[in-house]
């Protein structure tokens, strides 16, 4: 037996199969032999990190959940990972060609993040990408060297140009993007009154588009760059003004999360032309920045959300393609730069929250009897119940499972016409619906011990119906709203008791108020995605869930719905002289009440006045006491300094 299955036959390799974590992890996060959830902070086995250690860690100093874990370790060796990716293909490829790879901080533009990338990427030469007034005014300030490559997207207006001519005229090297040809004339007439020869480059729309969710950044429908007919107006007023050797980088984008390597290779090599082409023309293109899109498998399957390449892969593709072409039109090879965000951060961030009770529908116990008095119908689907709930009863007798269900379903209806008509008491009819959830769940299992392949619409009607609702202390639209927005999945999974199998199916519900605020996708090596594997809640007891592939766009997205704002935040970092192999560098709390409040205008001392009003109300009607006001206002006052999340110290109360 393996040395780690448990009496029921369940392994620690089940898990990691059910949850898909070898194929989303790369590498980084593992089952280990305590059941539990790890983290591989280098991308090996050198070192592993329980993390769970790190959640008792966190309680122990008081830290609030749900928490944000920042594994700084795994960022620096994501960056590290892309750019020895392009080493190795420019090397394999004989590319005479460098790489200069850039991070666009819209990914996730937090200082910390944002300066461990930079420290990271140091030794690659690595730069920056911005997309806003804002973005510029934060990344400007990270260019100590002159040679740090800093790429400008995005719609600009004359501050902003005038800002990156301001960092050229210092000898930074600072590349606006020309979006739009009246961007382009916009820069030039700047430069004319500056006194000075703007360097710059050309989005241009190739004719292939993108592959994935986001296919429309590429192509003919993209929202930005410039026309094939634009590009040669944009030569030629160069040209008639002696300016071509101003124009130095030549860009192209085909949209984030790009999920077949076919479409990268091609809109590559038609990228190469129109660069071979421009050289012919005498303008000295230094740079091919080939824009985002290096994906992320989130699922680890080749579902939506997932790609059909590696890293190596990816690299190879482009450094290929474009040396293919310069060959061909004997052109020198230019410097490579990509814009990979997504693939530098997603895996150094997850969510730790904890499990705050969970939902099941209500059920009769085995030994349930009917009161005497009770109505023709609830008499009529005891019996059925207690057929279904017999031994045996499905055992070559599928059809008459599905007929004794057909029954269950009509008279459920009749009662509920039967209710609406005020026929049928409230006392009966909570009777009748105990019984219908409990012969659902009986007509389920046995459909399932049957296993006759058939009827599969039915198990699939009752799996959902039956599932279990898992409340969780988190905000689905502020910690996960990519998922919200383009549900995108993303992997969950429980961080201990892995060496148990689960035997529940739960769906994640959040605290907020709206019907959407749940996940409904999973990442799980089921075929049905709509449900996770859960393990039975036990009282008083957490039961810690764990978000993975967080630190893209999740982190910077997040809106303040229901007034819950940030949540806490712990920065860890390995050390193998360290208990547990880890040390936690910086805690930032999560947002209290009042920081939330002030963003939408309410504060403190107008709300304090007006409470007071109000209470000083009673007090004076003789309503209540004013030892009793007070205490009331001083509570009110207290809750400003809470954090916005649960405080569940007790773990779970599971709900019948």
């Amino acid at each position: 037996m393996n040395r780690n299955a448990t009496k029921s036959g369940w392994t620690v390799e089940d898990a990691a199969e059910l949850y898909r974590v070898d194929s989303w992890s790369d590498g980084f996060f593992i089952v280990n032999e305590r059941g539990h959830m790890a983290v591989q902070p280098h991308g090996d086995d050198a070192l592993s990190i329980d993390i769970m250690d790190v959640v008792n860690e966190a309680r122990r100093r008081g830290i609030s959940f749900p928490l944000l874990l920042r594994f700084q370790d795994v960022l620096r060796a994501r960056v590290q990972r892309l750019n020895q990716a392009f080493a190795d293909a420019i090397a394999d490829a004989g590319y005479q060609g460098i790489y200069r790879g850039v991070y666009p901080i819209k990914v996730n533009q937090l200082h910390e993040v944002v300066e461990e990338v930079i420290d990271a990427g140091a030794p690659f030469g690595l730069g920056l990408e911005c997309g806003s007034k804002a973005e510029l005014v934060a990344t400007l300030a990270h260019l100590e060297s002159d040679e740090t490559l800093l790429v400008c997207n995005g719609v600009k207006d004359r501050g902003m140009l005038a800002l990156i001519l301001a960092a050229q005229s210092l000898g930074k090297n600072v590349m606006p993007v020309m979006e739009k040809f009246g961007e382009f004339e916009q820069l030039l007439e700047l430069a004319e009154e500056a006194g000075q020869a703007a360097q710059f480059g050309v989005r241009v729309r190739l004719r292939t588009g993108g592959a994935g969710r986001w296919a429309s950044s590429g192509g003919y429908r993209s929202k930005f760059g410039i026309t094939l007919p634009e590009l040669m107006e944009v030569i030629g007023r160069l040209e008639s003004s002696d300016l071509e050797h101003r124009f130095a980088l030549l860009h192209f984008h085909l949209g984030s999360q790009i999920s077949d390597i076919r479409q990268l290779k091609q809109a590559a090599k038609e990228f190469a032309q129109i660069y071979a082409e421009l050289l012919a023309r005498d303008v000295p293109i230094r740079y091919l920045d080939v824009g985002g899109g290096l994906g992320v498998n989130y699922t680890g399957g080749f579902e939506e959300g997932s790609i059909n390449y590696s890293l190596r892969e990816y690299a190879n593709a482009v450094v290929s393609a474009i040396k293919e072409v310069c060959d061909e039109r004997g052109v020198p090879h230019p410097t490579l730069v990509s814009e990979s965000g997504r693939a530098m951060t997603a895996h150094h961030s997850m969510l730790v929250t904890e499990t705050v009770g969970a939902y099941r529908k209500d059920q009769a116990q085995q030994d349930f009897v009917i009161p005497n008095d009770a109505h023709r119908l609830v008499k009529s689907l005891s019996g059925t119940l207690e057929w279904l709930r017999a031994p045996g009863p499905g055992e070559g007798a599928v059809e008459d499972v599905l007929e004794a269900y057909h029954e269950v379903i009509e008279i459920h209806q009749e009662a509920s016409t039967l209710f609406g008509m005020g026929y049928l008491s409230l006392d009966q009819n909570a009777l009748i619906e105990r019984m219908y959830w409990s012969s659902c769940s009986a007509v389920l299992g046995l459909l399932r011990e049957a296993e006759t392949g058939q009827h599969q619409q039915i198990l699939q009607e009752l799996e959902e119906k039956l599932v279990d609702q898992y409340l969780v202390d988190f905000s689905v639209f502020q910690s996960m709203l990519d998922h919200w927005a383009i549900q995108q999945p993303f992997p969950i999974v429980p961080l201990e008791r892995l060496d148990e199998r689960p035997t529940r199916r739960g769906m994640l519900v959040d605290l907020t108020c709206d019907s959407d605020g749940m996940v409904s996708q999973y990442v799980s090596s089921n075929e049905d995605k709509n449900f996770l594997e859960l393990h039975e809640l036990q009282p008083a007891q957490h039961y810690h869930l764990g978000m993975f592939l967080m630190g893209a766009y999740q982190d910077i997205m997040g809106d303040a719905h229901n007034l819950f704002g940030r949540v806490a935040e712990a920065h860890i970092y390995a050390d193998a002289e360290e208990e547990g192999g880890f040390w936690i560098e910086k805690v930032l709390p999560g947002t209290r009440v009042q920081d939330i409040l002030e963003q939408v205008q309410y504060f403190p001392n107008d709300l304090r006045r007006r409470v007071e009003s109000m209470i000083k109300a009673k007090i004076e009607s003789g309503e209540i006491r004013p030892k009793r006001g007070m205490a009331i206002l001083d509570q009110y006052m207290a809750c400003f300094q809470e954090e916005t999340y649960l405080v569940n110290p007790r773990g779970v109360q599971e709900q019948p």
